[in-house]
């Protein structure tokens, strides 16, 4: 996989202030990345920074496998953005609005406006005024307008912002059809956790400026999974009970006298009479494992998401 965007100590300092510290970010192209933190923790001007909306004070931004400068409006057009809350002539109907951003950004034809409205479903509302639109279709159609040009990489804040379970549900089809039909890279920033891990396949935690973590989901299922916690007088014999008699490897060594065993987790007598039974002392048995929120709350000290 190539990497599409890479970040290297990128800081925003504002006076005395740091906002952003040593941002270290790399997103691989077709990933769905969740940029997740509270609000205020450094997000938007993370993704301003990339965007080039406002200048980093110290660090690199790599954007396709180039740094971030010489030919800024050919990197520019390989990106969609809705940095904050789209707006819009209110007045106007869909359609003309994205007219009207395609003529002044000079990119595409008329029949991305189409195609755009199209691929968020509101090819249907193309014709009525905006300003009857609900908060959902906004949104969505601020998504079509960041599509105009085909982008590669699509970079969005907050894009679920003030709406209902259904508006998020909907959002959220959209993103998945976005990477897996079109192949574009996706960067989300939300403070949602929930959202975010039904999403994205990759997440960055940042906090109060500060990037505590870079993961890829199928680690952080594991690192949550739940386990019968085995403190036992023979590991060696308990694993080969499990693996010979129990009929499972899905457990780990964790140490002197101690396994963790993933499956079987409604059955705890069950698996302490068979260690038992076959010369094995259990000398404690706990059902153990953090959640998301969990993980979350430890790295972060404590502050929670949302």
């Amino acid at each position: 996989m190539s990497i599409i965007l890479r970040t290297r100590q990128l800081t925003k300092r504002y006076g005395a202030k740091t906002v952003v510290h040593d941002v270290n970010m790399t997103i691989g192209t077709g990933d769905i990345y969740g940029f997740l933190g509270q609000n205020g923790a450094g997000k938007t001007t993370t993704l301003r920074m990339i965007m080039g909306l406002i200048r980093p004070s110290a660090g690199e931004i790599e954007l396709f496998g180039h740094a971030r400068h010489g030919d800024k409006r050919k990197t520019m057009e390989r990106i969609g953005a809705i940095i904050e809350y789209p707006g819009f002539y209110l007045n106007l109907n869909a359609a003309d609005n994205l007219e009207i951003h395609r003529r002044l950004m000079g990119m595409g034809n008329k029949e991305s406006i189409d195609d755009a409205l199209a691929t968020v479903g509101l090819l249907d509302a193309k014709n009525q005024a905006v300003k009857n639109y609900s908060l959902g279709m906004k949104q969505r159609l601020g998504i079509a307008r960041a599509l105009l040009h085909h982008p590669e990489l699509l970079l969005l804040d907050e894009p679920t912002n003030g709406l209902d379970p259904g508006g998020i549900k909907e959002m959220r089809q959209l993103f998945l059809k976005l990477a897996r039909k079109r192949g574009i890279t996706v960067l989300i920033s939300s403070h949602l956790l929930s959202e975010v891990e039904q999403l994205a396949n990759k997440i960055g935690i940042i906090h109060k400026g500060q990037l505590l973590e870079e993961i890829d989901c199928e680690t952080l299922q594991k690192k949550t999974r739940h386990y019968l916690n085995l403190k036992v007088t023979d590991e060696k014999k308990a694993a080969y009970i499990l693996e010979h008699m129990l009929g499972t490897t899905d457990y780990v060594a964790a140490g002197p006298g101690v396994l963790r065993l993933y499956e079987h987790l409604e059955q705890p007598d069950q698996v302490s009479s068979l260690l038992a039974s076959n010369g094995v002392g259990v000398k404690e048995m706990a059902l153990s494992g953090d959640s998301l929120e969990d993980y979350f709350l430890k790295l972060t000290g404590g502050e929670g998401f949302g």
